[in-house]
């Protein structure tokens, strides 16, 4: 029903993904694989409900209505079975702003906050940059048979060991960035358990939830025990799913009345937890059985983009491996096996292949010899870009 064969020009279009190519990687004529947004065509069913908004003459302070959480609640507990009154949603603008108000909510000055990389690089720095100091629990590295990445297992021994008097926040990756893993319901009732019982708050970024692959199924960490839920603030958002981030369209899900109340306070007292006019009308056009008809056959392109990828490189390229993700339209590349120190293989790619992908090592060290690819467009363009990256290592 929907193509996303596709080949859209976004250049020109004021987008990060294109237009600031040159500001960060020196040159303008890449083949742009890096921003975590998709190239594929904005669905029309949200198209068109902006558009509606857009024929009233009149674009004053907006009213959300009273079903709209109640809507983002269906939705919540459809997909992933997890049922949550409307009463315990907020909205905020950015999932990024959302760690960031959480800091300045709960925590003083320096607290610790645990992250686990390599990870989304903003849990970093939005920590850094607001005073307080970064703990790192890195991710323990599960190899295959040739020596390539196959997964990260969280090193919860290693956890416990880090956390102190100054430790108040952990910030958790579910579905995790880059390495795409879909962490085990397991594995995240033994991290609620840790950090229930040492009083950590746990801020967990979930903004991949609803591009699982494969028919796996995404866990919703408040969702796994009643310790998670005591320590639990969790944001979600359509954005990445609906590919419609420039409307800024999160929300945050907090359970417990001992964080939610200080919490939901601070954010209505500085008036961020109300949605702009196009922020509500997407969501709620996103969120309907169009939505689910698109976000379907979106997940199958994405998966045959994954399979794509994973089979090109085996059969023409096996000194790089991808990691196949379990959630997302990003694959993890792993290329240590070329032998090239991180400014080599970064200049291969964007220098030698005309490449522009996330470079490993800015989710953490643990990202040296990796590159970040994005799968959301047409196969044609990751053929491209596959061809291109083998003529460069040829030459």
């Amino acid at each position: 029903m929907y193509n996303f064969d596709e080949i859209i020009d976004r250049r020109g279009s004021r987008c990060i993904k294109y237009d600031v190519l040159e500001a960060e990687f020196g040159r303008a004529d890449l083949n742009a694989l890096w921003v975590a947004d998709m190239d594929f065509r904005t669905p029309d069913f949200i198209l068109d409900a902006l558009r509606r908004r857009l024929d009233h003459p009149v674009l004053g302070y907006p009213s959300t209505g009273a079903d709209y959480f109640e809507i983002i609640s269906d939705w919540v507990a459809d997909l992933h079975g997890w049922k949550v009154p409307a009463e315990q949603f907020r909205y905020v603008p950015g999932i990024v702003k959302g760690f960031g108000f959480a800091q300045r909510c709960f925590l003083q000055p320096g607290d610790k906050v645990i992250i686990q990389k390599p990870v989304y690089h903003p849990f970093r720095i939005v920590t850094e940059m607001s005073g307080f100091e970064v703990v790192n629990n890195s991710l323990r590295p599960v190899y295959d048979e040739e020596g390539f990445l196959r997964r990260y297992e969280m090193d919860l021994e290693d956890l416990e060991r880090k956390i102190d008097g100054r430790t108040r926040m952990m910030i958790l990756c579910n579905p995790q960035n880059p390495g795409g893993t879909v962490w085990p319901e397991e594995t995240l009732r033994e991290l609620a358990e840790i950090c229930d019982r040492h009083g950590l708050i746990v801020v967990s970024d979930e903004i991949h939830c609803e591009m699982v692959l494969g028919g796996r199924k995404h866990h919703p960490f408040a969702s796994v025990s009643e310790a998670a839920a005591r320590c639990a603030i969790t944001f979600m958002a359509p954005s990445k799913t609906f590919n419609i981030a420039g409307v800024v369209s999160s929300y945050v899900i907090v359970q417990n009345p001992a964080l939610a109340e200080p919490f939901f306070t601070y954010l209505e007292s500085n008036e961020t937890d109300y949605p702009p006019i196009f922020s509500a009308e997407a969501t709620r056009a996103a969120y309907t059985p169009a939505g689910k008809v698109w976000r379907s056959e979106m997940l199958d392109y994405v998966q045959g983009n994954v399979d794509f990828v994973d089979g090109w490189l085996r059969e023409n390229l096996p000194q790089i491996r991808a990691v196949r993700p379990d959630a997302s339209f990003l694959v993890w590349l792993d290329c240590r096996k070329l032998g090239l120190e991180q400014p080599a293989l970064v200049d291969l790619f964007v220098n030698k292949a005309r490449l522009a992908l996330n470079d490993g090592t800015v989710f953490g060290d643990e990202g040296k010899g990796f590159m970040r690819l994005n799968v959301g467009c047409p196969r044609e363009n990751l053929r491209a870009a596959l061809e291109s990256l083998r003529g460069a290592l040829r030459a």
